[in-house]
């Protein structure tokens, strides 16, 4: 027993960062730097992972090392940053951070992230930001984005909603891209008319990645947020594939449209805000915002979780609805194909499916799954049984995603059918466009 415990105890002297001689059993001796064991399939005490002199990873099963040496201890490395002095005459910009890697610096060696969240820190990693503003950052919660919830959104709007009670010129928000959209939809409508910017960004690319967009994505992010003379949430992400510029994109008119380029942000059915460069003036392409002001806004952060999202699909069963019903939910969004087709004529007929909801007080809402393009109550007769007979709620060219996080923000300040149905077709937040322009196409 002593000897089975001294023999796990040899093994939890090693450490990720040390340089080592790996013995096998077989004989065969490997030399790198030890990384953080993997979890993902196998436990931490089954498996090493060796980064060798080729920069090449590879994995060690625990059973078959004799013997592991220790060349040289890893140490933490210490980075010595200048005193950061805010400059005279530059504006204030507030950093807030909910996730990411975009405010870490990378440790090489381990491949691990580390750094206080200071303004220090951005300026050393990111020096060209203090051309622009002075810096006041903050970490308010550390989540992925696809693990956001509802009431982190709230969370984060009341955070936003002090930062600009302050003397700021505006804010940026850092946070993961999956679900960026959603959240810069989500502030659109929780803090309403704000007035000054508050410019969410992130990066398609890790930081330590020669080919990161995370840098040149909060220069011109902080630079928004302190030149930009408009009040709205914002996206400021790569423009193009290239370090061209980045687009300024309204929060309710945006989407992430690639799993990986570092252009994947579009501007949907609307041309984006601005081109915002590195070391040129920004150039404003669509002048209809809302402007920076010195007045007081009243948010409206509310948010109804009892809301369903359907998308449209051939030979789908229409008793989901009824399952949503049981469930109790208030809401139901349903992404229709092309105008806002449902399966009609068909013994799985979406049409009494809807109706049925729609006579319990439950509000349907019908969007496009096609994304570009509006939906029409009327064009065909089939819609217009969505519409007229069943009492689906055409949103023409809102967003299917925008649309989902408006009903929950709607539902959670009202509990009349009428009134949500006049809020939902009422232009919050630049949500509804009266005319789909055929350039912003694919943009």
């Amino acid at each position: 027993m002593e000897k089975s415990n001294e023999h796990e105890a040899y093994f939890h002297e090693q450490q990720p960062g040390d340089v080592v001689h790996i013995f096998l059993h077989d004989n065969k001796v490997l030399t790198g730097t030890l990384l953080p064991r993997p979890t993902l399939h196998l436990t931490e005490e089954e498996m090493y992972t060796l980064k060798l002199k080729t920069g090449y990873n590879i994995g060690i099963k625990k059973s078959s090392i004799k013997k592991i040496e220790i060349l040289e201890k890893y140490k933490v490395p210490e980075i010595k940053t200048k005193k950061y002095e805010p400059q005279k005459g530059l504006p204030t910009v507030a950093i807030l951070s909910i996730g990411g890697t975009i405010s870490s610096r990378i440790d090489y060696r381990t491949g691990g992230v580390y750094a206080d969240y200071t303004a220090e820190d951005f300026v050393e990693m990111c020096p060209e930001i203090s051309e622009f503003a002075n810096i006041h950052p903050r970490k308010v919660m550390s989540v992925m984005s696809e693990d956001m919830l509802s009431s982190d959104w709230i969370e984060l709007a009341k955070i936003i909603h002090d930062e600009l009670q302050t003397d700021v010129a505006g804010v940026v928000v850092t946070m993961g891209t999956d679900i960026l959209h959603f959240v810069t939809a989500a502030m659109s409508f929780f803090l309403g008319h704000i007035n000054k910017p508050v410019v969410f960004t992130a990066s398609q690319r890790s930081i330590d990645r020669g080919s990161t967009d995370a840098f040149m994505n909060l220069i011109c992010a902080v630079r928004a947020a302190a030149q930009f003379d408009g009040a709205e949430v914002m996206t400021c992400l790569h423009g193009t594939t290239n370090d061209d510029y980045c687009l300024l994109l309204r929060g309710t008119k945006v989407r992430k449209m690639h799993t990986s380029r570092r252009d994947a942000f579009r501007p949907i059915n609307v041309t984006a805000l601005a081109k915002v460069f590195v070391n040129k003036p920004l150039e404003v392409l669509h002048g209809e915002y809302r402007k920076r002001h010195n007045g007081r806004f009243s948010p409206a952060i509310h948010f109804e979780d009892k809301v369903a999202f359907i998308t449209i699909v051939p030979n789908m069963e229409p008793d989901i609805i009824d399952f949503y019903m049981r469930k109790g939910y208030r809401g139901i969004v349903i992404a229709g194909t092309a105008l806002g087709h449902v399966n009609t004529w068909t013994k799985k007929s979406m049409i009494p499916y809807i109706k049925k909801a729609t006579d319990a007080g439950i509000v349907v809402v019908i969007a496009t799954q096609t994304v570009y393009g509006a939906v029409h109550p009327y064009v065909y007769t089939n819609l217009r049984k969505v519409s007229l007979e069943a009492g689906g709620i055409y949103v023409h060219d809102m967003l299917s995603d925008v649309a989902y996080i408006k009903l929950g923000w709607v539902l959670g300040q009202t509990k009349s059918y009428d009134k949500a149905r006049e809020l939902m077709l009422t232009n919050v937040a630049g949500e509804l466009c009266e005319r789909t322009h055929v350039d912003t196409f694919l943009k």
